[in-house]
């Protein structure tokens, strides 16, 4: 699958160009042959359900893991940001006027000084919010705290992983502006659909078994869908001369009883890991492990080994659920 997203005006400002990009995990292959090129201006939104590597992608054009096969090649100099919100963390003893500007009462955004009461009103806290300690927050305006604090970040592109997570209709609509406002690139990953097709200028569709398809937004990507599945689907038999007794209809593959057992289980074993990736990600930006490279080193082992376990517990759970709905 190959796109490219460089502005036409702007063929010099290439971000990201990936190359034959490929990803295998165990024996599972992700990604084959995934060539595109980022640029300004470009908003990239990827699809695809859990497992089939949205995240996975996502890591790869951050640099912090690489590819199986192909080349990825980044601008020199590229300011990237990456965004998860749920390993953003912000002081609850910080006022939130300290947690927006944490030096003086100013803010720089794209080479202007703006005062912090103004950039705080454009998320939508009033003024007299500004001396409020942030514990005393909603967590929808710690949300929108977040959200402010990542637009001030210098970035030639973001990367955005699943960044509507419990969010309010406000904070949805603040960052909505916000994206479709940024000029560099962006890669999003949402199950927020109304998000993905007002921001998005195109959308990847991911299928975990190595392809991916470029669509011009979600409800292009969504009435494809029944297409492909029929594409998918067994030819159906001619018809047999009716001299011919037709067999007896294969018994539907129910789920055994070992898989039963797994498949009540298998929520809660995603729970349990995810709450350990999340664990081992913040350990990656712990004091005592960014100062020993050994310590770093085994650390990024320890978080991909989690990542793969959680991503393997994924397909696993879409091919249990699978079989049970043919066996109902």
């Amino acid at each position: 699958a190959t796109i490219d997203f460089t502005a036409s005006e702007r063929q010099t400002k290439r971000l990201v160009e990936t190359k034959g990009l490929g990803v295998t995990i165990g024996s599972r292959r992700l990604l084959e042959g995934l060539s595109l090129r980022l640029g300004p201006g470009m908003r990239l939104g990827l699809v695809g359900a859990n497992g089939t590597g949205k995240t996975t992608l996502l890591r790869i054009l951050n640099g912090e893991c690489a590819p199986s096969t192909g080349t990825i090649e980044r601008a020199d100099k590229l300011q990237i940001v990456y965004f998860d919100q749920h390993r953003e963390q912000l002081d609850p003893s910080l006022t939130l006027r300290r947690a927006i500007a944490p030096e003086g009462d100013t803010v720089q955004f794209r080479g202007r000084s703006l005062h912090v009461a103004g950039w705080a009103a454009r998320f939508l806290f009033r003024k007299e919010q500004l001396d409020m300690q942030v514990d005393r927050l909603s967590g929808g305006e710690k949300a929108r705290v977040l959200i402010a604090r990542l637009m001030l970040r210098p970035a030639d592109l973001l990367l955005l992983d699943e960044p509507t997570n419990d969010l309010d209709i406000p904070t949805l609509e603040v960052l909505e502006e916000s994206l479709v406002d940024f000029p560099g690139g962006l890669v999003l990953v949402t199950h927020d659909r109304y998000l993905l097709d007002a921001v998005s200028t195109h959308v990847c569709a991911l299928d975990g078994e190595g392809g991916a398809e470029f669509f011009a937004d979600y409800s292009q990507w969504e009435q494809s869908r029944p297409a492909r599945q029929r594409e998918k689907s067994p030819p159906a038999e001619s018809p047999r001369p009716q001299s011919q007794a037709a067999p007896p209809p294969p018994a539907r593959k129910r789920l055994s009883y070992m898989e039963q057992r797994e498949y009540d289980g298998i929520e809660q074993r995603i729970h349990d890991a995810e709450a350990a990736l999340e664990a081992l990600r913040a350990r990656l930006h712990a004091p005592e492990i960014v100062v020993d490279g050994k310590a770093l080193q085994q650390a990024y082992t320890d978080y991909e080994t989690a990542q793969t376990e959680v991503d393997a517990l994924y397909a696993r759970w879409s091919e249990l659920e699978e079989k049970a709905a043919a066996g109902s």
